[in-house]
This record gives C-alpha cells, structure tokens and sequence, in this order.
C-alpha cells in the first residue's frame, strides 16, 4: 500500500504550491528570490553533469538499436500523442493546460527512477543508464527545439536567440563544466548523493514556488476548475498507458531482450520533473510557468505509482532460474 502512497518529495511539492497560494512571493524579493533560483539551477546541472560517468555512456551506446527506441518514444511518439490530445482544446481542456500537457510530451526521461525501476524489475541496468544520461543531453537540445515548433505552430510561444543563450547559460554549460570535472570530482559526488540531494530537491522546489507565486498573482486558482484539473489527471493517466501500451509491444516486435523490453518500458514511459520545471522557467520566461507545470507535477506522481505496480509484476513475472546437475541439492 505504501508504494501508491506520496513519497516526502510529492508532499513538499504540494506544500510549495499551497505556501504559494497563501502567501505569494513579488516585487524586489521575489527578483532576488529569482536570482538563488537561478543559481540554484544552474548547480543541479553541474552536479548532474558532474555525477555522470563517461565511461558507462560509451557503454551502453554499443547497444544502438534498444538507445534509438527509447530515444524515438520519448521525443518522437510522446510529442505525437500530445499533438493528438491538442483535438480537445480548447473546448475540452483550457489551452494553458493543454501547453502543459504538451510540455510534458517533449520532455526528456527521468535518470533516477528509470534506473531504480529497470533494477527492480531485472531489467539491463547499464542500457537504463545510458538511455537515461542520453536523453538528458539531448533534452537539452530537443525540448526547447520541439517548443519551438510544436508550440509556435499553434501561435503559443517561438524560439528566440535569448532564450537560446539562457539554456546554454544556465542549463548546458554548467553541466559541461561539471563533466569536464567528472574524472576528478565525479566518485567523491556519487559517493555523497544523501548530502548532495538538497540542492536536487530545493532548487526544484524553488522553481515550483516561484511559478506558483506567479501564476497565483495572475489569478491561477480563479482560471481553472476542479473539473479541469480531474480532467489533466485522466489525461495524464491516458499518456501514461499509451506510451506504456507503446513500449511494451514495440520492444517486443523489435524482438529485443526480457530485460532491454523492461529497459524500454521503464525509460521511454518518464518524464523528467527534475529537467522539465527549470527548463520551464526558461523557456516559458515571463508566461504563466505554474499552468505548464501543473500537469508535468501530476504526471510525476502518476508515472511513480503506476510504475511501482509495474515493477511488481515484473518481479512476479520473472522466469525461475533453471538449476545445473551440479546446482542441485543431494538426493534431487
């Protein structure tokens, strides 16, 4: 019953929401506010950069076919499907949910869970690396490219050479920086992930409690209707099992692996909270950013659970070890 439960991250994400909604940060604290946010930003992904080994990348690259699947779920089919969910809007979902839902799509994969999972159920576990570490350097790259169209196609938001210089600012050269100093760093960051993990979570709950000021000042909660926020949840749920539906049959019939199946699963169904709400900051700049972090903060709590189950039945599922003459007890 517990793995259906939040976890201590979802509940601090709810109480920066609700901290947002009674008192709002603005005016010149909430520019400095900004400032340590930004900052704050910009450490996650040096550290992120400096955590990841360039030896297990090149790795797990040789496996090609099982790195293209899962690349090709998350930045090519996920996105068509949010294409799809852009039928309902606006008269089934408000269009600034519908922005959310679609940010969602054109996400990188998370690194964590998808590794945690991939362990759990016996998936191959270096593969779950790699694709995880790859997706977040392309995410980098593909995410603000696939706004750029997918959002400016609809006359939402487009590309700009300021928001192209931010991402390299804030997001990708302080995550170089930090696997140039990989090789002299990397093993003394790995081996203190309990220490380090403040600057993970906070700055992530900076960001959302920044948005949420924001969005709140702008009248967020007077917008959207209970109706329209059960409506993101189904939608999100619906994502979720059509991409897992997705992976499922199509790593089959590419005639991969148990384990590569469950690395796909795992990999290609995440979508990154720890890379989409400060990629959002940047790239949504000076737009409602708690709207369009709404649905990916749902999804998270949503891909938890239901991927949890998932690895459950994995582990149930799980063939028995066939045992040699010489394995097998006296007398059997």
């Amino acid at each position: 019953m517990k793995r259906f439960l939040p976890d201590t991250f979802t509940l601090l994400l709810i109480a920066m929401v609700v901290l947002a909604t009674l008192l709002p940060i603005s005016g010149k604290p909430a520019e400095w506010f900004g400032l340590a946010t930004n900052l704050a930003i910009a450490l996650l992904f040096f550290l992120h950069g400096a955590r990841l080994s360039t030896d297990v990348v090149v790795a797990g690259f040789l496996h090609w076919r099982l790195q293209s699947f899962i690349l090709a779920v998350t930045f090519v089919v996920f996105p068509l499907l949010g294409l799809l969910m852009g039928f309902l809007s606006p008269w089934l979902i408000p269009p600034a949910l519908y922005l959310g839902l679609l940010y969602v799509c054109v996400l990188p994969s998370t690194v964590q869970s998808s590794i945690a999972f991939t362990s759990i159920a016996g998936g191959n576990v270096p593969a779950a690396i790699c694709a995880a570490s790859a997706s977040n350097i392309l995410g980098m790259f593909l995410t603000p490219a696939l706004v750029a169209v997918l959002f400016s196609a609809g006359g939402h938001v487009g590309v700009s050479l300021d928001m192209i210089w931010k991402i390299m600012l804030q997001l990708f050269l302080p995550f170089v920086l930090g696997q140039l100093l990989q090789p002299f760093i990397g093993n003394w960051i790995r081996a203190r992930k309990s220490l380090l993990a403040p600057v993970d979570r906070g700055s992530i709950l900076m960001v959302v409690y920044l948005a949420f000021s924001n969005a709140v000042i702008e009248g967020i909660w007077t917008e959207f209707s209970t109706a329209d926020l059960a409506l993101v949840i189904g939608l999100d749920v619906a994502l979720l099992l059509a991409v897992l539906l997705i992976t499922a049959f199509g790593s089959k019939l590419f005639g991969f692996s148990r384990e590569d199946r469950i690395t796909a699963i795992f990999c290609g169904s995440k979508k990154s909270l720890a890379s989409g709400v400060p990629m959002a900051g940047v790239i949504f700049a000076g737009q409602s950013v708690g709207a369009i972090v709404l649905p990916l903060m749902l999804f998270h709590q949503i891909q938890l659970m239901l991927c949890a189950w998932l690895a459950r039945r994995f582990i149930l599922a799980a063939p028995e070890p066939v045992l040699t003459s010489s394995q097998q007890a006296p007398g059997k």
